[in-house]
């Protein structure tokens, strides 16, 4: 009993300061991660992290003046909150094992082959020993933060780009001449059918031609179709695109719009001193078609840095699972998908804006809803998708709903995630997407 109180008196006395020490690191860890490690490109993303830090700073200070009581109180409720998180953060990390076992040999079974394991590093690492020219895909909001004279909307041309891997391999596209995911033979065709900009589900991440919706839309049409989504783009590099690289001879614009993540990083994208007079100046152009070479140099620049950087990190880090957990890294991104993005005045801006272009070019513009995969999952509501609808609807846009049109017609719309996980769409739901599209584009 006396073992007890004193090892209790120890907790109360230590509390305090060491809560205060916690918070001023936690805050310092935000404040680097912000304004150092992102170049400040990333402010909106760790306000939530600024007020949380912030408050457990105040939280910490006043310990300093409560009562035993209610200190002890306090020291119960924080001990049980973490030990629910952390003991929930291990369940994610360990205790989904058997799921990824299933995968793995559920993959094995229909393909004859091993599901890849390596991590995007080491498949990098050893493709580079058998073709010395591969790259690895890093994106252009990598730039958003650094000092340069021209902001690149995709990567380098010509060139082998790995992607990533959700259905059991590594996908990989030869990028045409402007650095996008097309065979470079359809800037040439006298007439382009479709013409389409997005994030990652519009590049067709995880998945290689000719099963990203582009290329479908090419087999059922028959026709020219380019693709210039890229992943991590969002509404205001789409219209940048446009700006750039719409032809005349351009018949359909379709803009795809991913509700999980579209709107995320819009408000540091358009404090981007470059990206912003997109919006302020209606005739600026950075005329990035004839810099290319120039941007080819800057990508190899940002792959070799971003690499050298990931590698670094991984050799810090010995035990990653360690920090993960420490981080409650997997926790926080199962919170995070479950939050909507913040819909601003902008997005009908710029939206409009991108229609306008489309009708100056006499090319039609349809916007396009793609669900995520948190709507199936977990039947999380989407609230904006009413506002942006509502929105097309004033703008007199045609709006293309494939949760409507594909995923609520399917039995269970999981399977056409890969594995039923979250992830983008697998070949199956890209193909279905895409007829969907054929289908009330015609």
């Amino acid at each position: 009993m006396v073992d007890l109180l004193t090892k209790m008196n120890f907790i109360r006395k230590t509390f305090s300061p060491i809560l205060l020490v916690l918070s001023l690191l936690l805050l310092s860890y935000t404040l680097f991660k912000s304004e150092i490690h992102w170049d400040g490109s990333k402010r909106n993303f760790y306000f939530n992290y600024y007020i949380f830090s912030l408050s457990i700073l105040v939280l910490s200070i006043l310990s300093f003046f409560l009562s035993k009581k209610i200190k002890d109180y306090l020291i119960i409720i924080l001990g049980s909150v973490l030990i629910s998180l952390y003991s929930f953060e291990a369940y994610l990390v360990f205790g989904i094992s058997s799921k990824y076992n299933n995968k793995f040999e559920l993959y094995k079974k229909e393909t004859g082959k091993e599901y890849e394991k390596r991590s995007k590093i080491d498949f990098y690492k050893d493709s580079k020993l058998i073709d010395e020219n591969i790259k690895m895909l890093v994106y252009p909001t990598y730039y958003l933060g650094k000092d340069i004279d021209i902001f690149p909307l995709a990567m380098s041309s010509f060139s082998k780009t790995i992607n990533c891997n959700e259905n059991g391999y590594y996908s990989i596209y030869e990028s045409d001449r402007y650095g996008f995911n097309n065979p470079d033979k359809e800037w040439d065709q006298k007439e382009i059918e479709y013409f389409l900009v997005g994030d990652s589900f519009t590049q067709g991440s995880c998945v290689n031609r000719p099963n990203d919706i582009t290329s479908v839309l090419r087999t059922l049409s028959n026709k020219s179709a380019l693709n210039l989504g890229f992943n991590d783009h969002g509404p205001l590099l789409e219209y940048a695109i446009l700006r750039e690289y719409l032809k005349p001879n351009v018949k359909k614009v379709l803009w795809l719009y991913f509700e999980g993540n579209d709107l995320l990083g819009l408000k540091d994208k358009l404090s981007n001193k470059i990206l912003s007079k997109y919006l302020s100046d209606l005739s600026f152009r950075q005329d990035l078609i004839n810099k290319q070479d120039t941007i080819d140099i800057m990508n190899d620049k940002l792959i070799n840095e971003q690499f050298n950087k990931k590698i670094e990190i991984i050799e810090k880090r010995s035990r990653h699972t360690f920090f993960k957990i420490l981080k409650l890294f997997d926790l926080r991104a199962l919170f995070a998908s479950q939050q909507e993005p913040e819909l601003i005045p902008e997005f009908e801006q710029i939206i409009k804006l991108a229609n306008n272009l489309a009708l100056q070019n006499n090319s039609k513009f349809y916007f396009i809803y793609l669900p995520d995969y948190s709507r199936y999952k977990n039947k999380f509501k989407f609230n904006n998708y009413f506002e942006i609808k509502a929105i097309m609807n004033n703008l007199d846009i045609p709006f293309i709903d494939i949760d409507m049109e594909v995923f609520k017609k399917e039995e269970n719309p999981l399977k056409l995630f890969p594995f039923e996980e979250n992830g983008h769409y697998n070949k199956e739901g890209y193909r279905k997407v895409a007829q969907k599209i054929f289908e009330l584009t015609e």
